[in-house]
């Protein structure tokens, strides 16, 4: 089961511009994208609270600002991380069952994943609902699994780059390998207690393999 942004792809320009273009509509200039990047894989209307200040009300209503550029074109404003198709592919070679679990919402993730041509790779796609109900990880994760029909979580291991991804899945009770080419930082991932940490997609590849093997 897989995390979408800062995972599977690298979103940190459409992102950032979508959240830059919110933030100037309530007259908040921030040119400098990359102090943006903290809004990369936690839930929007947390983010909005947490970094501006802004109330539960006004936080809500900047996602819809957000989402007016996110959907004009900054959801393809994104690149595909270099060997993920491979390592897809390899998987379900070796009968792996791949779903993908996100807190952006499911129909952004399922265009993206269309665009990007990684969307027949994977069994199953979970996200967050629009209206902001379904938005937690581990609420994601769970309605993943759910979907999915799982009924051994034992034989489920959760791959993302946050923090948010390695304590969604422990709550349901998934093992999470953390991955170092996206957004978060080994410090991040050690002290919420990934399983294992891959610094690079052939590293993840292996890793993922092993498991697959009960190696």
């Amino acid at each position: 089961m897989f995390d979408l942004d800062g995972t599977l792809t690298d979103p940190g320009l459409g992102i950032t511009k979508s959240v830059q273009y919110a933030l100037r509509t309530y007259g908040i200039e921030e040119p400098d994208l990359t102090k943006l990047y903290p809004f990369i894989g936690p839930p929007l209307k947390d983010s909005y609270m947490k970094y501006y200040g802004f109330s539960e009300e006004r936080a809500t209503e900047a996602i819809g600002r957000y989402r007016e550029y996110f959907t004009a074109g900054g959801m393809f404003e994104n690149v595909v991380y270099d060997g993920i198709p491979e390592m897809l592919a390899k998987l379900r070679a070796a009968g792996a069952v791949l779903a993908v679990s996100t807190s952006k919402p499911e129909e952004f993730a399922v265009q993206i994943l269309k665009h990007f041509d990684l969307y027949p790779y994977f069994d199953t796609v979970g996200g967050a609902s629009m209206d902001e109900v379904r938005v937690k990880k581990g609420e994601v994760i769970g309605y993943t699994l759910e979907t999915m029909g799982v009924d051994d979580r034992r034989q489920v291991i959760m791959v993302g780059d946050r923090e948010h991804d390695v304590l969604g899945a422990r709550e349901n009770g998934l093992d999470c390998v953390g991955v170092l080419f996206g957004y978060g930082s080994r410090e991040e991932l050690e002290e919420v207690g990934a399983y294992r940490i891959a610094e690079t997609v052939e590293e993840l590849t292996d890793c993922l393999l092993n498991e697959i093997n009960g190696e």
